[in-house]
């Protein structure tokens, strides 16, 4: 989204510094997503949890390599789906598929858990989760502390960028006093981001930049991993969308900056 967010930025009248902090790769050995297909096409799922919308088309697009789509589909309308939000809604709707159960916004992992005990307990019930680059391990624990036989499917994760100079130059120019606003779309930045500052030995060069600039958060999730860093969050957007994020920074990025120093 690097070109979106860059023309959304200048049209707010800002100057973007954008560097990829994510590259994402398909996995090479589907044997989990294989796994689950097997199970869904023996009837022994009985809930499925999408978790974001690129996960949930590249999912049915492997179910079609190996089961003709008129039976998928069958199998598909036994289960519950739950759907984390409009990115999966969406993923559906193009197959022909509605979700059983929507989470609402903020569309964190606690949403989800809770729009999930209000619909039926999951005791006894067979959990096949989506995962989306990387695992979540709060929302699998929660769902077997709930009695559920949970089982996890991977479909593609995160990597760091072959080239790290655009996102390390990033660093260097936030390091040096030269950003004032920078803008997390994605938890998974975080941990890469703090990785190539371990990997340079500048997080507490770092830390100290960040508070004297606004440090902006697409929504919860990406919250939760800027705080297990100690990084502050001084504004999540009031929906987490990435052209509101930018247009609520720009409203409100000067009182922040002069709060804060």
């Amino acid at each position: 989204m690097a070109t979106e967010i860059t023309r959304l930025i200048e049209r707010y009248g800002g100057r973007p510094l954008v560097a990829h902090a994510l590259r994402e790769i398909p996995l090479e050995d589907n044997a989990a997503a294989h796994e689950f297909a097997a199970r869904l096409m023996a009837n022994r799922v009985d809930l499925l949890i999408l978790l974001t919308g690129v996960g949930a088309t590249a999912l049915f697009d492997l179910l079609k390599t190996r089961y003709p789509w008129s039976s998928i589909m069958t199998a598909l309308a036994r289960i519950t789906i739950v759907a984390r939000g409009p990115k999966p809604i969406a993923a559906l709707k193009a197959v022909g598929l509605q979700a059983t159960v929507t989470v609402q916004e903020p569309n964190t992992w606690v949403d989800l858990v809770s729009a999930l005990d209000q619909y039926r307990p999951v005791k006894g019930l067979r959990v096949a989760v989506q995962e989306y680059g990387v695992a979540n391990p709060d929302l699998l624990n929660a769902l077997e502390e709930r009695g559920g036989e949970v089982f996890a499917v991977p479909i593609y994760k995160w990597a760091l960028p072959e080239d790290l100079g655009p996102i390390r130059h990033a660093l260097d120019e936030i390091i040096a006093g030269r950003v004032n606003v920078i803008l997390i779309t994605n938890a998974a930045q975080v941990d890469h981001v703090m990785r190539v500052l371990e990997q340079d030995e500048k997080v507490r060069l770092f830390r100290e930049a960040l508070r004297k600039i606004v440090v902006a958060s697409i929504g919860p999730t990406a919250s939760e991993q800027l705080r297990h860093y100690d990084w502050p969050v001084d504004l999540e957007p009031s929906h987490s969308k990435m052209g509101i994020l930018v247009k609520e920074v720009s409203e409100q990025a000067l009182s922040i900056l002069d709060r804060k120093r």
